[in-house]
């Protein structure tokens, strides 16, 4: 690790005033960040602390709730408003890492979290675009069991790490930056890129722009909703294949619904396709199968993770159909 220094931000403008210095970096939890620090992948001359921005949660008026960068995740997870508004993020938060990692990290720096592909942690040994552009990527014909299936490209197949932004995407969260351009506002699912040909371009920020808050929109039937995580262990493993929904139901049939894939893109993947296959039609197990192989046609496996294409047709399937109480 190389030696940096260390600020602690008074306020927003304290924290983009340091923030703007070349080299620098925002810093939460760290959980992700010092990581990168020891692996050399991220060598910042300058760490400028946010954790004493941002770190309430309040309701807005119409029913939405605002959530600060520097809330963290733990919090997050108990907040009884969130428990109850929507349980699907909740549940998500709880299913992305340990307890003592949760009480660390922040909602920002979750957002912001970078890829656990192994070959962009292996800085000494392995091509990645990711890390060192135009190198190339030996992910693509090396073991890709753990891979991106949808949205990837010739230059990077990784897939994001984060539970928490499925939710958020699922729920439409819209996120709050500011900058030196000023306040701006960025859906959820508009934050993060895909890869195309500059895979280490990964979010719409601009140089030294922080994220303040997230805001959760009121929508009153996301009480029913649920995250499933579906991994190789029971804990502390990053997601095969998730999905975050949230399902409403009346008269057998579907009034709307939200679904959102983790596991299986270089950004959370909202599954738009099924979404519109299911709207005004049946909540069925056989219409929640339809949608999903609707949305998992676009899907391009590599050769170790063809097996994600069906289980994601059945989680979201099994998912659906749990929301919509067991229908047939």
């Amino acid at each position: 690790m190389k030696p940096f220094t260390y600020a602690r931000a008074g306020d927003v403008a304290e924290a983009l005033r340091a923030g703007a210095a070349p080299g620098a970096k925002y810093i939460g939890g760290g959980t992700n960040l010092v990581d990168l620090m020891r692996e050399t992948i991220e060598q910042p001359t300058a760490l400028v602390d946010v954790t004493g921005l941002s770190s309430d949660i309040k309701r807005l008026r119409g029913g939405g709730l605002l959530i600060g960068a520097a809330v963290r995740n733990t919090e997050l997870a108990t907040h009884r408003e969130v428990r109850t508004q929507s349980p699907v993020l909740s549940r998500a938060v709880v299913a992305g890492a340990s307890g003592q990692i949760r009480n660390m990290a922040t909602v920002g720096g979750n957002m912001l979290q970078r890829t656990r592909c192994a070959y962009f942690y292996d800085a000494g040994g392995s091509r990645c675009n990711k890390r060192n552009p135009g190198q190339g990527c030996d992910a693509i014909e090396g073991f890709n069991r753990t891979h991106a299936i949808l949205g990837a490209s010739s230059a990077c197949v990784a897939t994001h790490p984060s539970d928490m932004c499925v939710a958020l995407a699922a729920l439409d969260a819209v996120v709050h930056l500011d900058g030196p351009g000023g306040a701006r506002k960025v859906p959820l699912t508009e934050l993060h890129r895909l890869p195309g040909d500059h895979p280490e371009v990964e979010t719409v920020l601009d140089r030294s722009e922080l994220i303040t808050a997230v805001e959760l929109p009121p929508l009153p039937w996301a009480r029913r909703s649920t995250y499933r995580k579906v991994r190789d262990r029971a804990s502390y493993a990053f997601a095969l294949v998730s999905v975050a929904a949230a399902l409403d139901v009346r008269g057998g049939e579907v009034r709307n619904v939200r679904i959102a894939l983790g596991g299986v893109a270089h950004k959370p993947w909202r599954a738009h396709e099924a979404e519109t296959a299911l709207i005004g039609g049946p909540a069925t197990t056989r219409a929640f199968r339809a949608a999903a192989e609707a949305e998992l046609m676009a899907a391009k496996p590599l050769h170790d993770n063809g097996f994600k294409i069906e289980l994601a047709t059945r989680t979201i399937t099994a998912v659906l159909s749990e929301l919509a109480g067991g229908t047939r």
